[in-house]
């Protein structure tokens, strides 16, 4: 199916009929529960017409969480996905809420819900209604939604056009064809990959499934140029161009010509690696990572390549507050503020952030929304980081999960975990487990494929093996790999032991970030391997 920009538009203004003609008045909170499909952007600035608040459901949340939003929301109507990846509102106890299918409410005015009339001048007077007001709602997008306690973060149009005014500024212009992974019901994929790129006229795909081969056949025949991604799903990519080289016999071709690339321009680098592209549609020259630490060997591979890779940092509750450029994109930082987006360090190195992209507060919480602000009204991040020589933003972890040894001294999981990739283990969480003992969990190298995120465990009949793998020799690689990071670490941050995870992948968020929590508390009662010695 494809949609030009002039029927997009049209298809807002069919959907903002409907939803007022079903009911919903300015200020009415609508759940969105759906795959990405050309039909949930319609609804989205279909409700800013009607000015109705949208309230974005993600797929992979627990059933639980989303009867507790749908009641937290006050919500009026549920627009809801088909088709066989879409969800089913008795999961969450919501079978006689006020239902519309997406596709009904974008279908033509003939289709769709029945008892909606459309008389003669219904354009007309969708074209008059007043428009939202900066200081309005456009949504309220529910956080932690796996918790006893989702808090719904209140975005305003400001907020968003701030945030798209922004990323004008960093993002180069040029022709953006995109194939969209993340989901619609996020921030950073709903101002980047459709508010942004539609400001440009970019081309955007959905695809339904997740199966890798497929959506590598659409990044092809798409012939892609810039991807959004999260870093797991980076790291899925360069894992299959890996396996790729690896079935050729080509290994150590391919890494000396990496090094050598690593010198050239980057036009020349992409000449090299010329067959590499072809695989990915010929077109590929940007990918724009956020929303988890990306490990600065993962950022280099792809730039080996030819492939600039641009990293953000930011949240729900602020948007982007920092981000890198195309002409300075560093390994290791996350850029630099864009103004009139401040950002600031606290005494304890915690990132706090000013400016118009802030949220308004929480959904009917003032006491969070008070704890959230400092008193002279920044967003406490919950992040800790460090300005370089030049200014750029280094992240150096979670408040929540940085280790305080005995002796005072502070470890950051993400330099252990860091140490760990370069040793070989791609997958890892750093935890400490009893005062001043720090241990790794690891994932079984090539255990998983798109990482589904959410609470859907990702398994296989196996448990956390794939087939072939021998468990001695995998624990003996793992070993090896523990001991190299060891070796570059310094004495507070060597791992005293290690353990492999049971399941396939790691418990994640939304965005694919790992629920370290969930891992710490699996940690506390299994037995780990220690690391030998000599």
């Amino acid at each position: 199916m494809r949609w030009s920009f002039r029927e997009l538009d049209r298809r807002t203004r069919i959907v903002a009929w409907r939803l007022r003609a079903l009911g919903l008045q300015p200020g009415d909170r609508l759940l969105t529960w759906s795959p990405s499909t050309p039909e949930l952007p319609a609804v989205y600035y279909g409700a800013i017409r009607a000015g109705v608040v949208v309230v974005p459901l993600d797929l992979r949340m627990a059933p639980d969480a989303i009867e507790r939003i749908a009641a937290r929301a006050d919500a009026s109507r549920l627009a809801i996905g088909t088709g066989r990846d879409s969800p089913d509102p008795r999961d969450a106890r919501l079978e006689r809420f006020p239902t519309s299918t997406v596709e009904s409410l974008a279908a033509e005015p003939n289709e769709g819900d029945s008892g909606v009339a459309f008389p003669a001048d219904w354009e007309a007077q969708v074209l008059a209604w007043p428009r939202p007001q900066p200081e309005d709602l456009f949504e309220v997008i529910f956080t932690s939604g796996t918790t006893g306690s989702p808090k719904g973060v209140m975005l305003t149009h400001r907020m968003i056009a701030e945030t798209v005014g922004a990323i004008h500024h960093v993002i180069p212009p040029q022709e953006h064809r995109l194939v969209s992974l993340l989901p619609l019901s996020h921030l950073m994929e709903q101002v980047a990959a459709l508010f942004y790129a539609l400001t440009v006229g970019g081309d955007i795909l959905y695809v339904r499934s997740r199966n890798p081969r497929v959506i590598f056949e659409a990044i092809r025949d798409h012939r892609v140029t810039t991807m959004l991604v999260v870093p797991q799903i980076l790291d899925l990519f360069w894992g299959a161009v890996e396996r790729e080289v690896e079935a050729q016999g080509q290994v150590a071709n391919f890494n000396r010509l990496r090094a050598i690339a690593r010198r050239l321009p980057y036009r020349a680098r992409r000449l090299i690696f010329r067959r590499v592209h072809q695989r990915l549609g010929g077109g590929l020259n940007l990918l724009v990572c956020a929303a988890a630490f990306l490990p600065p060997q993962l950022q280099q591979a792809w730039e080996d390549l030819g492939v600039v890779v641009m990293q953000g940092y930011g949240a729900t509750e602020c948007g982007m507050a920092s981000v890198t450029t195309k002409e300075d994109h560093g390994l290791g930082t996350v850029g630099r503020t864009i103004p009139p987006i401040e950002v600031r360090l606290a005494e304890d190195g915690e990132i706090q952030v000013s400016g118009p992209t802030l949220f308004s507060g929480y959904w009917h919480e003032p006491e969070a929304t008070a704890e959230a602000f400092t008193p002279d009204g920044w967003y406490r991040t919950g992040d800790i980081g460090r300005h370089d020589a030049s200014g750029h933003l280094i992240l150096m972890g979670r408040t929540k999960d940085i280790i305080v040894l005995p002796n005072g001294l502070n470890v950051y999981p993400e330099d252990i975990e860091n140490a760990l990739r370069i040793a070989g283990i791609r997958d890892s969480v750093v935890v400490e487990t009893r005062p001043g003992r720090i241990e790794a969990i690891v994932l079984a190298p090539g255990s998983h494929a798109l990482p589904q995120g959410g609470d859907i465990p990702v398994r296989n009949a196996q448990g956390p093996l794939a087939d072939g793998i021998d468990p001695a020799a995998l624990r003996a690689q793992i070993e090896v790999a523990v001991k190299a990071a060891n070796a570059t670490l310094a004495v507070h941050q060597r791992l005293a032991a290690w353990r492999l995870w049971p399941e396939a992948d790691f418990p994640r968020t939304h965005t694919l970030k790992v629920k370290r929590d969930q891992v710490r508390a699996w940690a506390a009662v299994d037995e780990p391997l220690p690391v030998r010695q000599g």
